[in-house]
């Protein structure tokens, strides 16, 4: 079987999938079960001085009740003892000293952070990781994304954390910024070992219109949290990539951000990460599901011929690019496989309000005895919003580009039913 066992910046662990910091990694009994089932790190849930968390802290924007699209909370670091954390991460490194064990901690001036850090390296774990990036109410005592948004202050912080241990430094960033590379550099500069990234994304999940309250409501209002699930991993995948193809960065990443399955964590990796971290789909689904991810991706290393996991890191890079990079060339058309089409005309809807009117409904009919939609092809502009409304998926996109690599300009007629004039694919006359 490929080889999935990573080393992140001295850290060995025996596959790229942790648990993030959050509430999976509240206590050592959880920890410990995750890695029963076959998770190969954790980050523990941050520590500093223990808060008092409200009560009422999740709120969910889904569709359906099964499926959890994005998560809002409005939790703290944690709010057991310091002394009682740390006894347990001992524990758990002792029983446990193949898997890696980091621990997320948060402070305030330079003493409390090396005073924790001592405290941290006593229980035997294998690094660090600043939280820079809690987005709400940490920040708000000048902790957390706070630091995160002040690249000079996050870098001093790294300095004051690499200058207490010999233990890798990890800096969490925040993506409540404009541009993450300017986290990037301060990390970069701040001597860091790696980084992990993104944590939450300030958000209000909504407001209950009965009372006025947003979600989660507590008895006199509620609070803005940090937005985490699906929903994020578009902007977590964006920020890692524009760190990566950048040649000043080489620091090993962590991945945060939506991954719910083994084709999100492989998307990651793709764009650089060395390990991924994993939060909502273990609160929605629980530790089982990195079962699913581990036969999930080493089937699919197989498949390719990919022998070890640091063989995938980085493959996507090279293909993300400024949008005037782009090959304009390109052309795709849209195609209706009229066996599959149920004349639901979501397709012909979606087109004609919505983006080219490029498709029209044709005399040809379903078995229900609805109208099958035809593409009007020298209208289509390849946009593919057709092809991701359809319920069927019986919508597909066809290459019409004319390139020295197609034998002929009848590849193209045959494989479309399109003609060429002038070098653009139309609907044969």
């Amino acid at each position: 079987m490929p080889n999935l066992s990573i080393d992140f910046c001295g850290i060995k662990s025996p596959n790229p999938f942790w648990l993030a910091s959050a509430p999976p990694t509240n206590s050592g009994d959880q920890i410990m079960r995750a890695f029963d089932t076959g998770w190969g790190g954790a980050v523990w849930k941050t520590l500093g001085n223990p808060v008092k968390n409200v009560n009422s802290r999740y709120a969910a924007l889904s569709h359906g009740k099964n499926r959890i699209v994005g998560l809002n909370n409005i939790e703290l670091i944690s709010d057991r003892g310091l002394s009682i954390n740390l006894k347990e991460m001992a524990e758990v490194k002792k029983l446990y000293p193949d898997h890696a064990v980091l621990a997320s901690i948060m402070a305030g001036e330079m003493e409390e952070w090396q005073e924790l850090i001592r405290r941290v390296e006593d229980t035997g774990a294998d690094g660090l990781e600043l939280n820079f990036s809690c987005p709400h109410g940490m920040c708000e005592r000048g902790l957390g994304s706070a630091i995160g948004q002040e690249p000079e202050i996050a870098e001093k912080i790294t300095r004051w954390a690499r200058e207490a241990t010999s233990l890798p430094v990890l800096v969490k960033f925040t993506p409540n910024v404009a541009d993450i590379r300017d986290q990037g550099r301060a990390a970069v500069t701040g001597d860091a070992s790696g980084v992990a990234l993104i944590n939450t994304i300030k958000s209000i999940i909504g407001v209950d219109l009965e009372d006025f309250i947003p979600f989660p409501k507590l008895r006199n209002g509620s609070t803005n949290g940090g937005y985490c699930g699906p929903a994020v991993k578009p902007i977590a995948l964006h920020m890692v990539a524009s760190l990566a193809r950048e040649d000043w960065f080489d620091l090993p990443m962590s991945g945060i951000g939506g991954i719910n399955t083994w084709q999100d964590a492989a998307e990651f990796i793709a764009l650089g990460c060395t390990s991924v971290q994993v939060c909502t789909a273990v609160m929605h689904h629980g530790f089982g599901i990195v079962t699913e991810m581990i036969d999930g991706l080493s089937g699919y290393m197989k498949e390719k011929g990919i022998n070890d996991i640091s063989e995938l890191r980085g493959r996507a890079i090279g293909n993300y690019k400024d949008w005037g990079e782009l090959d304009m060339n390109y052309k795709v058309v849209a195609e209706i496989d009229k066996e599959k089409c149920t004349g639901c005309k979501k397709c012909y809807t979606a087109c004609n309000d919505g983006a080219y009117q490029a498709i029209e409904l044709s005399s040809e009919v379903t078995r229900a005895g609805k109208p099958i939609p035809a593409i009007v092809a020298d209208k289509c502009k390849g946009c593919n919003l057709c092809s991701l409304v359809c319920p069927v998926d019986c919508v597909s996109m066809v290459d019409v580009s004319v390139t020295d690599e197609v034998e002929s300009w009848q590849d193209i007629v045959d494989r479309g039913g399109y003609t060429i004039v002038d070098g653009i694919a139309s609907t044969a006359s």
